[in-house]
């Protein structure tokens, strides 16, 4: 028997491992949430009774199709791309994008089940979904990437819409590739229909605080984890993970609430600013000239550069994950244990390996999951789409005010889940059961589908 499983839930695990052999980050991904259903069976014994925990592992839909198209010198490409449909019982799929080599099936399943929950805490009515390639944007000119979308989107143009399936950015995949992408739907389907993709450019349907929301949503959670605790960010010395998107906006908020920054990174390696990162300088860097965070040290002599370094060895009291799945393993927890970390929140999905998160756990650190830390950029997605819907348009502070709330409520839903059922300060399990029980009531009352 696997350790941490109940062992109802034992054999549920034991076939999902049969059904899908060879997706490790899938398989991760449902055993961290069936280790904290054990309690749920016996408060509410009519999920086991009608398999709603195997409904939920086994995705409504799954879509796999090739994409060919011609590169500069017009040789064909051809590469693979996903959508996996995994759960409607609470509102259409909704769920990003990602463009990157290392996405196959078993990467887009992981992303998929975390976003059943992830979006069921929002309170916002939409189901959980995810899409990608393994096509690799980096090196490629405009034109390329606008091949590529183009191509991918004749295919997947046909399983969307605002009332099925609304997809959105992800790695390696912003505001540009948003841009092309929609516009081959628009093309292809003859409607302007804004609210089937979120994650738009603002002067043709996008969100204010959209491309900041992951980032923001992080922050405050974290900053709620420290209310708790009575403690608060402010003065606190923070590294982030990553020098993307939820990486910068994450960056940003912390500093605003008090923080200081000293440390962030990319894939080559990790800058250490002990006067405090320059943000200005990471978004030059990073949103214009899309450089290597090399380029920081070279342009700020107070910063050192560890080329292929490990940013959880710099010393700090919040460590915010913020760039890819399982990026914070075992050692990387004990080291940042032993130098004083006290809050940890992750900003991407599942950057923290299971030992990382028992190590957090035992050590009485503050720990966020990221299906309720970084459910700040699906909520604000929700957002989006409710103004398309009313053809509206709201201000920048009304936006992040929203989700300041959306953020605070899964922070009160997760805290007061884990004291209900007998975990008391522990994230990962109010967030576990409170996202799985909403949406399994939905499931039951809808019936048999």
């Amino acid at each position: 028997m696997v350790a941490g499983l109940d062992e109802k839930l034992e054999p549920i695990y034991q076939e999902v491992l049969r059904r899908n052999p060879g997706e490790t980050e899938f398989h991760q991904a449902v055993r961290e949430v069936l280790e904290s259903l054990g309690p749920v069976l016996v408060k509410y014994p009519e999920f086991a009774d009608r398999k709603i925990i195997q409904l939920i592992c086994e995705p409504e839909r799954q879509i796999i199709f090739r994409v060919p198209w011609q590169d500069d010198k017009g040789v064909t490409q051809i590469n693979r791309a996903f959508r996996v449909q995994f759960n409607s019982a609470l509102g259409p799929y909704k769920g990003g994008i990602r463009f990157h080599p290392s996405v196959y099936l078993g990467i887009i399943k992981f992303l998929g089940f975390e976003q059943i929950f992830k979006n069921a805490l929002t309170g916002m009515p939409i189901g959980g979904g995810k899409g990608g390639s393994d096509f690799d944007p980096k090196g490629r000119s405009d034109g390329e990437i606008m091949r590529f979308c183009q191509s991918m989107m004749t295919e997947l143009y046909r399983h969307l819409g605002e009332y099925t399936d609304v997809p959105a950015g992800d790695i390696g995949v912003g505001q540009r590739e948003i841009g092309y992408l929609f516009g081959q739907y628009k093309r292809i389907t003859n409607r302007y229909e804004s609210g089937v993709f979120t994650g738009k450019g603002l002067s043709w349907g996008g969100s204010r605080a959209r491309k900041e929301a992951t980032g923001y949503g992080t922050v405050f959670f974290t900053e709620e984890m420290f209310k708790a605790r009575a403690d608060a960010l402010d003065g606190k010395t923070c590294v982030v993970s990553g020098s993307g998107n939820v990486a910068i906006y994450a960056m940003e908020k912390a500093m605003s609430l008090g923080a200081k920054v000293i440390a962030c990174s990319d894939s080559n390696g990790v800058i250490v600013d002990k006067d405090g990162i320059d943000l200005e300088l990471v978004k030059q860097i990073k949103e214009v000239e899309r450089r290597r965070i090399s380029a920081y040290a070279e342009e700020k002599k107070t910063a050192r550069y560890l080329e292929d370094g490990n940013i959880w060895t710099v010393p700090c009291q919040v460590a915010l994950p913020c760039a890819t799945q399982n990026e914070l393993n075992g050692t990387d927890a004990k080291t940042l244990i032993k130098n004083g970390v006290i809050a940890v929140a992750e900003g991407a999905n599942m950057p923290s390996t299971p030992e990382a998160i028992r190590f957090f756990t035992e050590a009485g650190i503050a720990f966020g999951p990221g299906k309720a830390a970084n459910a700040g950029g699906v909520a604000t997605s929700a957002l989006e789409m409710q103004q398309n819907a009313s053809r509206d348009s709201w201000t920048f502070e009304h936006t992040e005010e929203r989700l300041r709330e959306i953020m605070v409520d899964i922070h009160r839903n997760c805290h007061q889940t884990s004291e209900e059922f007998g975990a008391p300060g522990n994230y990962v399990v109010g967030a576990n059961i409170a996202g799985f029980v909403k949406v399994a009531g939905a499931m039951v009352a809808m019936g048999v589908i």
